[in-house]
């Protein structure tokens, strides 16, 4: 290492140096790795660094104690003046902020002014009653009481259906205490009729307007093509009407394998359209389709309550086995086995279907309820007629919903499981009777066919003929012309206005 210059200072790490001879300072490490050479002397050399560092640092750390200051309270204008300068969280109430105080120019008003009227809607829910809806919406009690009984003489209730929007005009009231009069209601009564109540000279007066309605059913004709579902929807039929014609013709014929792609589908639809623009779709009532020269028509038809489909010839037939009234496990079959209640070998002359208490029990085909009560040792009891001198029963119901002499369609609910009677635990005791004499309910797959005579024959020939004239599209054609002719009528009234 050279010398210094005459008259330089040498700096402190340069003396430290010159006294530390060089192989020394070369081999000093501050920085050691405690995670190597555990327990060697620089290991511990080290770890004293490391303890004398970690020691100073809380020795030389300041104190956590809080130094004591002088807080004086604040007085009431100064805290407001504080407040208004901060901000409150919403949950304390969200009141900060300066705001400004009423001046000398203001005066008190003695009483708010009303509204000389308010105009409102209310809408009828399902199982509502038409003067609640009133009372909800502000019309006094005696006055809804009143406005429903003048409805219920023009149209029935339960021709109005829920969803419907009432338009209500509240006038003025004579003071605070008392509630508003009305003053004018309309609404949509039925698809063919519009209802307005208005107040002329203080007395409530009803207009009837009817609305002009076309009838028109919708036919829709197409090919088939790779597909009959896509097919009919291209062509405009609704989703719910093509489910319908599928399961119609598929009493016939499988709608796989027998219908082709150059076959023909036709369907008729009912359709009502109003003079003020609304449509409505309804049942399909026609499925037919031509599969060259053969031609399946079938037309859906009333009998006994129960809609079919019956063949242009005037055939209907509806095949099909029973419903298995409950979801459950089998837990006793049709024949002889011994009771658990009286414990001796005794003819079993029904199913026993094991069920959780509550469970829906539903009819297992189409008919009138002929017995509905307490059946002895049978519980709560349902029979039902299914004609052709077949009847099914159902026992150990815990309630019973259909009524003696009702009408039930197949897989209507009639009761629920339960374990009234001569019962071990909550189970379906069901029965089949045909001709008077219990069977098996798993042997019996019955077929029923209806044929149409007399008058009833020549009304369903005129109906079906009257469908077949319609053309297709001819209710959407109607529209278009109404549509084309309200434009056109607008452009003239526009033009007489300009000239």
């Amino acid at each position: 290492m050279p010398a210094p210059a005459p008259g330089d200072t040498p700096k402190f790490g340069e003396a430290l140096r010159s006294k530390i001879p060089v192989s020394r300072w070369a081999d000093l490490d501050l920085v050691v790795d405690l995670g190597a050479q555990v327990g060697s002397r620089t290991w511990w050399r080290g770890a004293l660094t490391c303890a004398v560092l970690c020691g100073s640092t809380f020795l030389l750390a300041p104190s956590v104690e809080a130094i004591p200051a002088m807080v004086e309270p604040m007085e009431e204008t100064q805290w407001d003046e504080a407040r208004a300068q901060a901000i409150t969280p919403l949950a304390f109430g969200g009141d900060t902020g300066r705001r400004m105080a009423a001046t000398d120019a203001v005066e008190p008003l003695a009483g708010t002014p009303e509204r000389p009227r308010i105009e409102l809607t209310a809408t009828l829910g399902r199982g509502d009653g038409f003067d609640r809806v009133l009372q909800r919406a502000g019309v006094a009690p005696d006055e809804a009481t009143e406005l429903a009984a003048m409805i219920s003489d023009a149209v029935p209730m339960d021709d109005i259906r829920p969803g419907t929007i009432m338009n209500i005009v509240l006038g003025r009231r004579p003071n605070r205490t008392v509630p508003r009069p009305v003053d004018e209601i309309a609404f949509r009564a039925r698809f063919d009729l519009k209802l307005e109540v208005a107040r002329v000279d203080g007395a409530l007066r009803l207009n009837q307007i009817a609305i002009a309605v076309d009838d028109t059913p919708l036919r829709i004709r197409g090919r088939v093509g790779s597909s009959l579902y896509r097919s009919a929807r291209a062509a405009g039929a609704p989703p719910a009407a093509i489910q319908a014609y599928l399961r119609a013709i598929g009493t016939r014929m499988s709608v796989n394998r027998d219908i082709g792609a150059d076959a023909t589908f036709d369907m008729i639809v009912e359709h009502r359209r109003a003079e003020t623009g609304e449509t409505e779709i309804g049942r399909l009532v026609y499925a037919g389709i031509e599969r060259g020269e053969r031609e399946t028509q079938l037309l859906r038809w009333s009998v006994g309550g129960d809609d079919q489909w019956f063949e242009a010839s005037g055939v209907g037939q509806q095949t099909g086995q029973m419903l298995m009234p409950v979801n459950g496990r089998l837990t006793s079959g049709f024949g002889y086995r011994r009771h658990p209640i009286l414990g001796y070998r005794r003819m079993h002359t029904g199913l026993d279907i094991a069920a959780g208490r509550g469970t829906p029990i539903r009819a297992a085909a189409s008919g009138t309820v002929n017995f509905s009560g307490r059946n002895r040792g049978y519980g709560n009891y349902v029979r039902i007629s299914h004609g052709s001198g077949i009847q099914t029963a159902y026992a150990h119901m815990s309630r019973i919903v259909a009524s003696n002499g009702s009408r039930v369609s197949q897989g209507q609910i009639i009761g629920y499981v339960g374990s009234t009677g001569m019962s071990t635990g909550p189970h379906l005791h069901y029965e089949l009777i045909r001709n008077g004499r219990k069977v098996d309910p798993r042997s019996v797959s019955f077929t029923r066919q209806a044929r149409l005579t007399g008058r009833e024959l020549q009304r369903f020939r005129t109906t079906l003929a009257n469908l077949l004239e319609v053309e297709p599209g001819a209710a959407l054609a109607r529209r278009e012309e109404r549509e084309e002719a309200e434009v056109a009528s607008n452009n003239r009234r526009i033009e007489r206005a300009r000239s």
